[in-house]
This record gives structure tokens, C-alpha cells and sequence, in this order.
């Protein structure tokens, strides 16, 4: 779970089905735990600072970067919203896609139900680069730059042209992967350290449930 730590930033690898925050449910979040185990290890009294700059959706996996102090939070917030990080995500899709593209289009987030629509009257712009990695058993495991960062930006756009994540029931996937909520996957993400010169680059293990759609994954 945990892939790089130092005095400013904890990266961790989130499984899929965890919250990254507390939320009415009152279920296991990323923050708390991470609180938890930082007071533990380090036998901290009173409350420990932990930071969220950026987050994944609960059935997602994959890196995440964590502020340990409030510089580094403000400095790595800063980052995330002038779009200096690089993510990259891998995705099982419904169906067969082939070579590489960029989808672009104008999204709105919904409360009630909770999910993103493309709006092209009043939608923020958003924008991903894809490429086919592999086919299995007719769906196609591809790999996602993403450019912007809206709330379900890569399970709406991909759903919008017909081709929904797997496990996706609320863009209309028919199908799962098992012991997955949702096949998508933060693989990387590179950004300037808050403090350091050199900059941070954390990849993520693919989960090993991702089972023969992870086997068909080379280089990406």
C-alpha cells in the first residue's frame, strides 16, 4: 500500500473500494488510516496533518500523493490545479477500440444521481489521450493520459462513445472484473517534490485481480 514516504509527501497505492476521505458513510477512508498509522509509527501525540491534494474514486486503484505538512500541501495543490502533473491510468473497456486518439468534450457534474454527463452548453472542458495496450476476451485494456481532471472524467468519456469501463454500472457496463469494483487504475503520477529539486514519480503495482487483463499488459 505504501510506495514512497519522506518528511513532506506519502504516496500510497489505494486499493479499489476504500474512500480517499471521510464521508457521511462513515466507512475506512485513505486519510484516516494514514493519520492512524503515522501517529503509530512515529509515536505522535495530539493530531497528525495529513493532506489531500487530489483524489480517486472509491472503486478505483492506484497512486495517490498525500501532503505530511501544510507547505507541502499548498505547494502540491498548486501543482495539481496549474496542471503540472502527469497521470497516467490504466482501464479495462467494454468492447474493441484499436490504435490512439484524444477525446475531448464539455462535462457537468450531477448530484442527484451522482455522475458526470457531457454538456456542451455548460460543461467544463476536458481532455484525455488513449491507446489501445491489449484485447481480451473482447474488451481492450487501454492506457489513459489525462490531460484534465474532472470528477469521472475517464468513466464518462469513455462510456459517452459506447465503450464503459468494466464493473461500470452507473455508465452502463454489462460486465465485471472479478474481486474489482471498477477497472480503472492511477498505474503513475509525476510531479515538482514541494521541497526537493528532483521531482516525484510514483508508479503503482496493477492489482494482481486484474487477473489475465493484467498478464496482456507489457510496457505501459
Amino acid at each position: 500500500m505504501w510506495l514512497y514516504s519522506d518528511n513532506h509527501v506519502l504516496a500510497l497505492n489505494k486499493p479499489a473500494g476504500l474512500l480517499s476521505q471521510p464521508d457521511h458513510t462513515g466507512e475506512p477512508d485513505l486519510i484516516t488510516l494514514t493519520r492512524a498509522w503515522l501517529k503509530d509509527k512515529y509515536s505522535k501525540p495530539g493530531n497528525v496533518y495529513v493532506g489531500l491534494v487530489h483524489r480517486l474514486d472509491k472503486p478505483a486503484s492506484g497512486a495517490m500523493v498525500l501532503a505530511r505538512t501544510s507547505k507541502a500541501a499548498r505547494r502540491m495543490s498548486a501543482a495539481f490545479k496549474a496542471r503540472d502533473v502527469e497521470k497516467k491510468y490504466l482501464a479495462v473497456i467494454e468492447g474493441r477500440l484499436t490504435g490512439s486518439g484524444m477525446m475531448e468534450d464539455f462535462l457537468r457534474r450531477m448530484t442527484r444521481p451522482v455522475r458526470t454527463v457531457v454538456d456542451p452548453e455548460s460543461g467544463k472542458y476536458a481532455q484525455l489521450y488513449w491507446q489501445a495496450i491489449a484485447h481480451v476476451d473482447g474488451n481492450t485494456v487501454v492506457g489513459v493520459d489525462l490531460i484534465t481532471g474532472r470528477p469521472h472524467q475517464i468513466r464518462c468519456q469513455f462510456a459517452h462513445r459506447g465503450h464503459p469501463l468494466l464493473g461500470d454500472r452507473r455508465y452502463g457496463a454489462c460486465s465485471t472484473l472479478p474481486g474489482v469494483h471498477l477497472a480503472l487504475h492511477c498505474r503513475a503520477i509525476a510531479l515538482p517534490h514541494p521541497v526537493r529539486p528532483d521531482p516525484l514519480e510514483i508508479v503503482a503495482p496493477i492489482p494482481a485481480s486484474w487477473g489475465s487483463y493484467a498478464s496482456a499488459i507489457r510496457t505501459w
